[in-house]
């Protein structure tokens, strides 16, 4: 997405789905407006918006994320195949139009800056991520480890967490929109914690079966 603070972007709602910075995803293009719109970008800056839209009345959230595409495939009937890698989050201003493919104009939106050392807070996600997988293996008997390729800093680890709370639409809509790398921390912190202590209950359950042959 470009730097500039405010913007033209097409958009591609999707329902069920908040893309964040960083992360990486394969779309289908097939309905004639987003083809339209693929061949728009294509022949621009390989960008375009994507924001999740409630199912039923397709009403579009105020924050969304630029996807810039990195693989395209053409496919029969004038399908695509992409490979998209989440830029920069933005907020949608006002509508442009809407034919024969939505624009908007957006503005980008960015964390504030840190106000303090994020070391201790990182380390703490990282240990309950840890904790959850662990017992999550434990439960489900499958070999389960953490990436080596998590992300380092502060900001892009908070949105890799968000990326990977899958089934959780509006829980991740709402840490998108969180402009507090700390805040959005803590509350994944508080929400991976809650977890592990489920996780951990149940793990204690099922010992406890194994032991007594329940």
């Amino acid at each position: 997405m470009d730097r500039l603070a405010i913007r033209e972007l097409p958009l591609f709602p999707l329902s069920g789905v908040v893309m964040f910075p960083g992360e990486v995803l394969p779309l289908h293009i097939f309905e004639y407006r987003y083809r339209m719109m693929l061949k728009t970008v294509m022949g621009h800056d390989r960008c375009f918006g994507v924001v999740n839209c409630h199912p039923d009345t397709g009403a579009l959230s105020p924050v969304g994320c630029s996807a810039e595409i990195l693989q395209h495939q053409p496919m029969e009937g004038d399908r695509s195949a992409v490979v998209t890698l989440g830029r920069d989050r933005f907020r949608v201003l006002n509508m442009v139009r809407e034919k024969p493919f939505r624009v908007a104009m957006v503005s980008r939106v960015t964390d504030e800056p840190l106000s303090q050392d994020m070391c201790s807070l990182l380390q703490k996600v990282r240990g309950v991520l840890g904790d959850v997988i662990e017992l999550s293996a434990k439960l489900t008997g499958n070999k389960v480890r953490l990436p080596s390729d998590i992300p380092h800093r502060p900001e892009e680890f908070s949105f890799w967490v968000a990326s990977h709370l899958s089934g959780a639409t509006r829980l991740q809509q709402h840490l998108l929109e969180i402009t507090s790398t700390e805040r959005r921390l803590g509350q994944e912190y508080d929400l991976l914690d809650a977890t592990r202590r489920q996780l951990a209950a149940r793990t204690v359950l099922k010992d406890l079966e194994q032991e007594t042959g329940g």
